[in-house]
């Protein structure tokens, strides 16, 4: 007789999104999926997988929810402040004009909108270019659109809001010269290749849902990634413990460079 646990669930989502659930954390997760499915009134795992399947709203619906997209521009304004006063200069003074940064796991674009919006204090735009991956093709949908409430835009300075932001209804579109700096790319941390030769890779409050394993594995990967000198900026939740081992320098709590 088959069983439809959670371990069969595992196996099936993969199957079906390449989203390796082992990644991350079990009870967490289990519970997640499991609201998801009481939510809509369906007994069993099996039942679940079958309409997956065959209900193609339900399935954008259950890879939205599996990926967590909690996302605002300039989150955290403090260590904006550090990117802005020392990173950026330093990185311009080490690689020139033309810094490839990625912004890893970019959920809705907030990230890497804000990124162009900072680095254009320092550069012209035309020599701002950041590439934006992430997993879930429904929010790099929503970030390509660029339409934001005002809770997200809520920590954008005002020159950036006045000069990039247009209210429509209630909610606020970002100009199409922010936009157009970054090329958005659907991308599996756990799975896909990683760019080389990055300058700056931001990736913020997405690994805390990962295993330690998954976590080391993307933060050793990210150091192979970054050129010698290149800097990782993470999240206000994360610190990388082990960092000396993995080849990074700690500028600060925050800010990891790779040598």
């Amino acid at each position: 007789m088959a069983v439809y646990d959670y371990a069969y669930l595992k196996k099936e989502v993969f199957a079906l999104t390449k989203i390796d659930l082992n990644a991350y954390k079990e009870a967490q997760m289990k519970r997640r999926i499991d609201a998801l499915i009481a939510k809509y009134k369906i007994k069993g795992y099996d039942n679940f997988v079958k309409e997956l399947k065959v209900n193609k709203d339900m399935f954008e619906a259950f890879v939205n929810y599996l990926t967590i997209n909690v996302s605002e521009f300039y989150r955290n304004p403090e260590q904006w402040k550090v990117l802005d006063k020392d990173v950026f200069p330093a990185l311009i003074k080490k690689f020139g004009k033309n810094l490839k940064i990625w912004s890893a796991a970019c959920s809705t674009g907030d990230e890497p909108y804000s990124l162009v919006m900072a680095l254009s204090e320092h550069l012209p735009l035309n020599n701002i270019k950041i590439i934006a991956t992430d997993i879930d093709k429904q929010v790099i949908a929503k970030a390509k659109v660029g339409l934001y409430n005002a809770k997200s835009i809520a920590s954008v300075p005002d020159k950036f809001k006045k000069k990039y932001f247009t209210q429509v209804g209630a909610s606020y579109k970002i100009s199409d010269e922010i936009k157009s700096r970054v090329e958005f790319k659907e991308s599996n941390l756990l799975k896909d290749a990683y760019p080389t030769g990055c300058h700056l890779i931001v990736c913020r409050n997405v690994l805390i849902y990962f295993t330690e394993e998954a976590k080391d594995e993307v933060f050793r990967k990210f150091n192979k990634s970054l050129a010698k000198d290149g800097v990782l900026f993470i999240g206000s939740t994360e610190q990388i413990m082990n960092y000396k081992e993995m080849g990074y320098g700690r500028l600060n709590s925050f800010f990891y460079v790779a040598e």
